[in-house]
């Protein structure tokens, strides 16, 4: 009954508009297979205004009412080498959410540059990526479905320095936007977690250089891969690409629907799908044994089997997965081994995200519930070493979003990773700062400096929460880095 009810009432929001379906955005594109839908109660100066403020939240679906006006933000006119772009919610569910440009610089440092607003609030942004280019930013939307809005947000950044809401979309199958990636065409990979109602399964959806939705993977027509992701649950988080090797692995964490009120227990997923980028074709599944939630995968550079590290949640381990190594025991591709036990902090941390030096020499991992950031040096492969304390307590609340910046001598994590509020079982604490550590010599990591999101927009956004990253560092005008 759960799952029905909101897919009937979602479907029926859509049907409802999909006549009337025109673009949302200042260059008015229009994706050839998403959709990008108006808001269903349009901005009417003083009228939604005070409807936004007294909404009653209701049992699932939100009422879909406009952003309140936003107030002026105080920002600084200066130009950093270094940039963070911040993809961050509104606090108070009510405001735009907002895109905030920083200065990353040493004498600058938490500076704000820009603050970008979408037309649209309680999307509860997720992850931010960039294209190859540094001219295009896309950020998702995790919740934007319970209020009938589109899900991927574009930004304009040609002037790093003033980043432009471009337009918005959503998708047909799928929702529930997670990890990106940049193609080399100017398009984007990008893993949608769950159907177009929350469900499983979700798709791994393609953009053309101009952000708007080509393919929604596997196609319906193609029957073998379609029914993989049927037959098991197919929950895309992770997503890592080797576009030279042309394939793509994606890790499935939890079907979405299923952290929502009311529910019978988060439904966590164990495994994996190696796709190949000729045709996007499904060609295995590697299952890590009770897994409970593989939220991320990404690729080690440099490794001579093209092997990835996949962080196992419930478990709190990392395991390698060699996607051509051939298993003995099934005779099929696609090998999962343990690599590291995170210890006690990291079991049931209800989120595991990481990054991975561009060497391929170091890892870090942040665990959520356990308040802790943890590095490993994987230079090694059979003798992994652990480079932080794990029993040190360290000052970060909820820590998720992990970042190396280019010049690899500062790591950027976020303290937030979801609050979905009454209707949902899935509630994490969070300080709601970004922490900016050092990395020592030995790769090893030491807190520094932090700007306070939540303070700092108290009084505009009702506060802030701030999920993921983009850095550009521009110290180098003829080389720039857009990680």
């Amino acid at each position: 009954m759960h799952s029905s009810a909101l897919g009937f009432a979602l479907l029926g929001s859509l049907v409802s508009y999909l006549a009337n379906a025109t673009p949302t955005g200042a260059n008015d594109k229009r994706s050839p297979l998403g959709l990008s839908l108006p808001p269903l109660i349009p901005k009417i100066p003083g009228v939604t205004e005070p409807l936004s403020e007294n909404a009653i939240p209701l049992p699932i679906l939100q009422l879909p009412t406009p952003p309140l006006p936003s107030i002026p933000f105080p920002v600084k006119n200066i130009k950093p080498k270094k940039i963070g772009y911040i993809w961050t919610g509104a606090g108070d569910n009510k405001h735009a959410d907002f895109l905030a440009t920083i200065s990353l610089d040493d004498d600058t440092f938490g500076e704000f540059v820009a603050i970008t607003d979408v037309p649209t609030s309680g999307n509860s942004p997720h992850h931010l990526g960039t294209s190859l280019d540094g001219k295009t930013l896309i950020g998702g939307g995790l919740l934007s479905l319970l209020k009938t809005q589109d899900t991927a947000f574009y930004f304009d950044t040609t002037d790093p320095y003033n980043p432009k809401f471009s337009h918005s979309n959503r998708a047909i199958l799928s929702s529930i936007v997670d990890e990106i990636r940049a193609k080399p065409d100017g398009g984007f990979l990008i893993t949608y977690m769950g159907s177009a109602v929350g469900t499983s399964p979700g798709r791994l959806v393609e953009t053309d250089k101009n952000g708007n939705i080509i393919h929604e993977h596997p196609e319906i027509t193609d029957i073998p891969s379609t029914l993989n992701i049927l037959t098991e649950q197919f929950s895309p988080h992770g997503l890592t690409v080797d576009f030279d090797k042309r394939i793509a692995i994606t890790s499935d964490f939890v079907v979405p629907l299923s952290v929502l009120k009311p529910t019978t227990g988060i439904q966590r997923a164990n495994t994996l799908r190696v796709f190949s980028l000729d045709g996007y074709k499904i060609l295995s599944t590697i299952t890590i044994p009770n897994g409970q939630g593989i939220q991320d995968v990404k690729f080690i550079p440099g490794n001579p089997e093209t092997a990835a590290l996949a962080t196992a949640v419930g478990l709190g381990q990392v395991w390698i997965i060699y996607p051509f190594r051939t298993d003995p025991t099934t005779g099929k591709k696609g090998v999962a081994k343990l690599l590291h036990d995170l210890g006690p902090k990291a079991k049931d941390s209800m989120a595991i995200y990481s990054d991975i030096s561009d060497d391929g020499k170091l890892a870090y991992f942040t665990l959520t519930l356990g308040n802790h950031v943890a590095a490993l040096d994987i230079s090694d492969l059979d003798n992994v070493k652990r480079l932080d304390d794990p029993n040190e307590t360290q000052p970060i609340i909820g820590p998720h979003y992990v970042k190396i910046s280019p010049d690899k001598k500062n790591l950027l994590v976020l303290g937030y990773f979801v609050q979905a509020g009454d209707i949902s079982v899935l509630n994490t604490p969070g300080d709601y700062k970004l922490h900016w550590l050092d990395i020592l010599p030995n790769g090893g990591i030491q807190f520094n400096r932090t700007v306070d999101f939540e303070q700092t927009f108290t009084n505009t956004y009702g506060g802030a929460r701030p999920h993921s990253a983009v850095i550009f560092d521009l110290t180098d005008p003829a080389n720039p880095i857009y990680y």
